[in-house]
């Protein structure tokens, strides 16, 4: 497949690491405890099994965490491309109410509805419920997908279809920890 012009033109340009949820100073917290998938390591490209996909299964990748801090009640869930030509980065999943006790969730738990008991999901901002693989522009170079994990000292109350935004605004001030996984994608 040829290489896409505008994917050329726009690859210096990206909204960057500091535009990412993890940079708020609001959910600042120590980095306590650790996040996994058997998919892909830490950095490395994340398999094209659970690329996006305009029609059809978005799968989302398993993903497993240590034990959360003392006093977890509840885990909050962002996956953000901070690789995005403009703006704010791209959000791939909005997920709420995941018992910190799972120690992980299963390939295609974060699909809408979730076969998780618990788990809610926010939209994304073309107004998506959950999980949205990766899909960056064609030639625009590999994109990062931070898959950020928050663990909270309550509960949110938050109802399906909350936006990024009420996210952040429910769990400020109640995050007792967080850890992050960093993969990558590239559409050539």
């Amino acid at each position: 497949m040829p290489a896409n012009p505008l994917g050329i033109a726009l690859r210096n340009r990206r909204a960057g690491q500091h535009t990412l949820a993890w940079a708020d100073n609001a959910l600042q917290a120590p980095e306590n405890f650790a996040l996994t998938s058997p998919a892909f390591g830490h950095g490395t490209p994340i398999p094209s099994a659970y690329r996006g996909r305009v029609f059809g299964a978005n799968v989302s990748p398993a993903l497993a965490w240590t034990q959360p801090p003392r006093g977890t009640v509840e885990l909050v869930l962002i996956v953000q491309d901070p690789d995005v030509p403009f703006g704010k980065p791209a959000t791939h999943a909005l997920a709420v109410g995941i018992d910190p006790a799972l120690g992980g969730i299963a390939d295609n738990a974060l699909a809408n509805p979730s076969p998780v008991p618990g788990i809610r999901h926010g939209k994304g901002p073309l107004g998506r419920l959950g999980y949205a693989g990766p899909m960056p522009i064609r030639s625009h170079g590999p994109h990062a997908y931070v898959f950020q994990l928050f663990a909270l000292d309550r509960a949110t109350e938050l109802a399906t279809g909350f936006t990024l935004d009420q996210l952040v605004a429910a769990i400020t001030g109640h995050v007792v920890g967080r850890v992050r996984l960093d993969g990558t994608y590239e559409n050539r």
